[in-house]
């Protein structure tokens, strides 16, 4: 198994991402973006909600995913819907990687350098 993203996903423009644990790196498109996200052991996406759908696969490891009040655990391979306007929160149980397709064009912004 590869550790971490390989060299082409770290090359993208990095995220500014302003939770604690959490990088990500974004391919952009049109009207969306697709993030690959590296979470440290124990780190945590507070509660929030967006205008637009959210679709994950977990590429590596556990976390805990709540959307709209219902908690599940998510592991390898496992994927993920978050409708547009419903509250989600995230808990990483270990070290993760995930990639989350966004249907908005600017959900993260390429980190200053």
């Amino acid at each position: 198994m590869i550790e971490g993203f390989p060299e082409p996903i770290k090359d993208l423009p990095e995220a500014d991402i302003q939770f604690k644990g959490v990088r990500g790196w974004i391919a952009q498109g049109e009207s969306h973006q697709i993030v690959f996200f590296e979470m440290e052991p124990l780190s945590q996406v507070p509660e929030h909600s967006h205008k637009y759908p959210q679709w994950g696969l977990v590429v590596e490891g556990r976390m805990e995913l709540t959307i709209g009040g219902e908690t599940n655990a998510y592991e390898t391979d496992d994927e993920y819907l978050i409708p547009a306007h419903t509250e989600h929160s995230a808990k990483f149980l270990g070290r993760v990687r995930v990639l989350d397709f966004f249907g908005e064009k600017m959900r993260y912004k390429p980190k200053v350098r």
